[in-house]
């Protein structure tokens, strides 16, 4: 059994769906500072069952008698993109701190809109970028920040495989369905550009900005061949950092995803795997200076309930923000609305200059 604070944020999660049975149940039963209170969800037959599984002390049916709960303190929205503004706001407006699911927003607009109520509110709202609460990319980031001197350049890669659902039915739980559930009103998957760019594209622009700060511009094309799409993205780094960015799926491979960064005083070599075997990153950090690598062995690897944990130390404690802000839910919106539109139009595109949806 995990072992508990006596100060636990108390959690509500908004969705029953895949992301929530894959990931966030099980990360606030296991967090040492949070705890899962209450679950909503408009699928009875769902929400029956995972309150059955996981028992959080309540289970809603309705989004806003959750929020009215006054012993509810924080809500991790684990719904449809479409959803994640509409419901950020109501719980900011209930007095709730939020995890949102990334990415936050689905157009630039909205994620602004978001933006002026958080800042209203002076509640905490974290993006879900849970890669930030991989130990071998926290590990990078230390060697960026103390050791590595000037930043050079920067390549990051992260390709879907064609082979990704075998194996991830392998290690996740069954994932239970609802004829109930409630969908946003366009099929996501209408439109697979944006779905991938929205879905995958949005990890690994944050995970650049992670590494190697603002994003400044974008020049982006875009292959469809053989059935599959690969967006390869020039990115020019507020800091004058070189960098370029591969987004392909589905590769015919095992996943593929990962970073090389280019410095100073050293360089950082980055293997990432399938984010649901909860596997640490392999970052070979080489120190010029000792002529060797060092790696972290990185034994704990559950990046949900990490991220949960530092969401509740923020709340809790104080703790600095480690996580995604909503600062860095913008520019990751903006970052993916700037490389639509410059495969559209063959041009380079500014972030600051970017309106509308992905």
């Amino acid at each position: 059994m995990p072992v508990k604070q006596d100060r636990r944020l108390r959690v509500g999660v908004l969705g029953c769906g895949p992301i929530a049975q894959a990931a966030h149940f099980e990360s606030c039963t296991k967090a040492r500072n949070a705890d899962l209170y209450a679950i909503c969800d408009v699928a009875d037959d769902l929400r029956n069952r995972m309150a059955a599984t996981h028992a959080p002390q309540k289970s809603f049916a309705d989004y806003d008698a959750m929020l009215a709960d006054p012993d509810l303190e924080a809500v991790i929205i684990a719904t449809s993109d479409a959803f994640h503004v509409p419901a950020a706001i109501r719980a900011l407006d209930a007095g709730k701190h939020v995890l949102c699911e990334k990415p936050v927003a689905t157009s630039v607009e909205a994620v602004e809109e978001l933006k002026a109520v958080v800042e209203k509110s002076g509640l905490v709202l974290q993006v879900g970028h849970m890669k930030r609460f991989d130990p071998g990319l926290q590990a990078a980031r230390d060697f960026i920040d103390d050791g590595m001197g000037a930043i050079v350049a920067l390549k990051a890669w992260y390709c879907d495989s064609t082979h990704r659902y075998p194996m991830t039915d392998a290690v996740q739980p069954l994932m239970i369905a609802s004829k109930a559930a409630k969908k946003p009103s366009v099929d996501p998957k209408s439109n697979l550009d944006r779905y991938y760019m929205l879905a995958h594209g949005s990890h690994l622009v944050d995970t650049a900005r992670y590494f190697a700060g603002g994003i400044v511009a974008v020049d982006a094309r875009q292959s469809q061949r053989g059935g599959m799409r690969c967006w390869f993205v020039d990115v020019e780094f507020s800091n004058g950092v070189l960098g370029h960015l591969d987004l392909t799926v589905a590769v015919r491979m095992d996943w593929h995803e990962g970073f090389q960064i280019y410095g100073e005083n050293g360089s950082i070599l980055g293997k990432t795997f399938n984010p649901w075997y909860y596997k640490s990153s392999e970052v070979d950090i080489f120190h010029e200076s000792e002529g060797g690598s060092r790696r972290v062995l990185g034994a704990d690897g559950h990046f949900y309930r990490r991220q949960l944990e530092g969401f509740a130390d923020v709340i809790l404690d104080g703790a600095p923000m480690r996580g995604a802000d909503i600062d860095d839910g913008i520019a990751s919106v903006r970052a993916m609305v700037a490389i639509a539109q410059s495969v559209r139009s063959g041009k380079p595109i500014r972030l600051d200059e970017v309106s509308g949806e992905v």
